[in-house]
């Protein structure tokens, strides 16, 4: 902040002869510490922070643009909401039907190709895929090279949305390939895994069809795992989006605490913090929920 403040200072008054009187006392650097809270221990400023947090619901304002928290983080955390789900919704829904149709497949030529590309993109560096995919879309101009539209949703919301999903294809299919692959050879598992056991030969012994084997027993139970394993998957979600906010200059959550870490803007970071520890104890929370809803043997209650 000082350094912008004798930047804008020189500026006004010209380069020439303005460097010395410019410069800041240490009365003055230490006078603006003492207002930001500064020049106290760490922990202090810490208790500080959880105490107007806590009691008075304020996430206190960004010492680097002077903006609220809480209206830096309303701008930018719909825009990584949408993009976030999204990217889950369709990892989720590919994953467990090719998944479930590979496991249908074990041992094939076709579940051999699928489990090496699953292995390929699972294994390829994200960053490198989006960069990669950025330089075909300016090679190509057949795709935007940012992931926004240039113009607000307020000016031509049916414009927008048709312009949004063309901007988010590639970074869309980024995120698909790199989280498709684990996913898919977990459900893969799973299901292999279900179908050999002792319940699975009784109900074919019993003439049950295979497609409603695998759909009405095999497939629920593989639900159990899934569920529990994506109890952080939102979170992570959101800290991997980082890397294609900053390559596709999407507004989003992850680029604004990028530069906010840069900048050593401290309530917004502590800000992201508490965010993403938030949305860690939801997954954890809708987790145990969907455990419940899908297998009434969890549920608790009385015996």
């Amino acid at each position: 902040m000082m350094q912008q403040q004798l930047m804008s200072q020189t500026e006004s008054k010209g380069a020439g002869g303005a460097g010395q009187e410019n410069v800041f006392s240490e009365e003055q650097l230490a006078k603006m510490r003492a207002e930001m809270g500064l020049d106290k221990p760490f922990t202090i400023q810490y208790f500080h922070w959880l105490e107007r947090v806590v009691v008075h619901h304020d996430l206190g304002v960004s010492l680097i643009s002077k903006a609220p928290v809480s209206f830096l983080l309303k701008t930018r955390i719909i825009n990584s909401l949408v993009l976030n789900l999204i990217s889950l919704v369709f990892i989720t829904i590919f994953s467990f039907l090719l998944g479930v149709y590979f496991s249908s497949k074990a041992g094939t030529r076709t579940d051999l190709a699928a489990t090496f590309f699953a292995l390929f993109f699972h294994a390829f560096p994200g960053i490198l895929l989006l960069i990669l995919l950025q330089l075909f879309a300016s090679v190509s101009g057949l795709f935007p090279v940012t992931a926004y539209p240039d113009f607000p949703i307020s000016e031509a919301p049916a414009k927008f949305v048709f312009s949004y999903s063309y901007h988010i294809f590639l970074p869309l299919f980024a995120s698909f390939l790199g989280g498709i692959g684990g996913t898919m050879r977990m459900i893969r598992s799973t299901m292999l895994d279900q179908l050999g056991m002792p319940y699975i030969m009784a109900l074919r012994a019993r003439g049950i069809s295979e497609r409603r084997i695998y759909l009405n027993h095999a497939f629920r139970n593989t639900l159990n795992p899934y569920i529990t394993g994506s109890a952080n998957l939102l979170a992570s979600l959101f800290s991997g989006s980082l890397v294609l906010e900053i390559i596709f200059s999407y507004p989003g959550i992850g680029r604004l605490m990028y530069d906010a870490v840069m900048q050593q803007d401290v309530n917004l970071v502590l800000a992201n913090n508490m965010f993403i520890s938030a949305l860690v104890l939801l997954g954890m929370t809708i987790s145990d929920i969907l455990l419940a809803i899908v297998d009434p043997r969890i549920r608790y209650g009385k015996n």
